[in-house]
């Protein structure tokens, strides 16, 4: 049986901002609560899915970003964008989490 744990979804959630200081961890931390908590924590298989999705998508993203610096810096604008999505959308979904709602990451490519 699946037990509710609320906050190790929201820690797993913001874990995602360890990128602000690590540069990766807010991959490989998330990565790591999913698939050891992901068939004893209820919801854990669903949160982790969706942020693994949403990682992923953000650092395809800004590799598309990287040659279109080249074109009149559009990328440096895309990068901010990406920026500000890994900054806010951990922490709005960790509040939608907290408050027993389903998670909503825009812009992610379903790889798993």
């Amino acid at each position: 049986m699946k037990a509710e744990n609320r906050q190790l979804l929201v820690l797993t959630h913001l874990s995602q901002l360890l990128d602000i200081v690590t540069g990766f961890g807010g991959f490989i931390v998330p990565l790591i609560l999913w698939l050891t908590q992901k068939d004893t924590v209820m919801n854990m298989d669903e949160n982790g899915k969706s942020i693994i999705n949403f990682q992923i998508s953000m650092f395809l993203y800004i590799l598309i970003c990287i040659p279109l610096i080249l074109l009149l810096g559009i990328g440096i604008v895309g990068i901010i964008a990406i920026a500000v999505l890994c900054f806010v959308f951990p922490i709005v979904n960790a509040i939608k989490v907290s408050n027993g709602e389903k998670p909503h990451y825009p812009l992610s490519i379903k790889f798993v």
